[in-house]
């Protein structure tokens, strides 16, 4: 009951603070210290302290932990909101949060609809436990990545068209900006990805079982894509149009290892 509570507010707080945003424009947020800015970050942050709360009682329950395709798809927005409204107290990357808030309100609507408190992982060791939150927080950074590079794209090609002042564009840091914040969050969850793939070689028994494989796969091609993107930045200076195919490629890659593998396990197989 409780959750189910804390779930409906937050969904509410979300889109509530959303639709702040869309009437006061972006260009009202730009400046941290803006009182407009203020009252949406307020209001994002109850909405993520209730995600928080309704996170923790989906993913720890009695019967253990929970790492089924919903639950776990809280946790990762709710770290994924976590971090972008931390980040938006020194660099303003309001943007993110018009398409960030209702895409947790919509899994937040979607968990409630599915019910999965009685499916439960049990308790994990130590070791299990270190992979699982290396790779969400892997997974988070990325994501973040992915949704930052879309806004590059629309940037690029608002630019381009010559319409410097539409709605979006007003709340973004300059174009070179955007692109370093971008390749310091995939460095970040790259080496977060790095860290995720060793500890599950070294502490899963077998991580080319049945279940796991499609998983291990897709994230050995998602960090291989990561490496090339970085390779090539570092040493042939890939930017724009070239990055952001890669970024999102790369991503595409980790949601078919993670969600892909989940929803057909637990959804279409039935077998979560």
């Amino acid at each position: 009951m409780v959750i189910t509570i804390t779930a409906v507010a937050a969904m509410a707080f979300y889109l509530c603070t959303a639709l702040y945003h869309v009437w006061i424009g972006a260009p009202a947020v730009k400046k941290a210290e803006n009182k407009k800015a203020v009252a949406l970050l307020t209001g994002g942050a109850i909405a993520l302290a209730l995600h928080g709360v309704t996170a923790f009682g989906l993913v720890f329950n009695a019967n253990g932990i929970n790492l089924s395709l919903w639950p776990i798809s809280v946790l990762i927005l709710f770290v994924v909101n976590a971090l972008v409204l931390a980040s938006n107290i020194n660099r303003p990357l309001y943007s993110l949060l018009l398409l960030l808030f209702p895409a947790a309100a919509l899994v937040l609507a979607l968990t409630m609809a599915f019910d999965t408190s009685g499916r439960s992982g049990g308790h994990l060791s130590f070791t299990i436990g270190v992979h699982v939150v290396l790779s969400l927080l892997a997974y988070s950074l990325l994501t973040i990545a992915a949704l930052q590079s879309l806004l590059l794209a629309y940037q690029h090609y608002q630019l381009k068209h010559h319409h410097p002042g539409s709605f979006l564009l007003g709340g973004m840091p300059p174009l070179q900006t955007m692109e370093l914040l971008l390749f310091q969050v995939i460095w970040t969850g790259f080496v977060l990805l790095t860290l995720s793939l060793i500890t599950g070689f070294l502490f899963i028994e077998d991580i080319w079982a049945q279940h796991l494989a499609h998983k291990t796969f897709f994230s050995i091609v998602a960090w291989a894509m990561f490496a090339v993107l970085l390779w090539g930045r570092h040493s042939l200076g890939w930017r724009g149009n070239t990055a952001i195919r890669w970024t999102l490629g790369g991503f595409v890659s980790l949601a078919l290892a993670y969600w892909g593998s989940k929803f057909v396990l637990e959804v279409v197989l039935g077998l979560g």
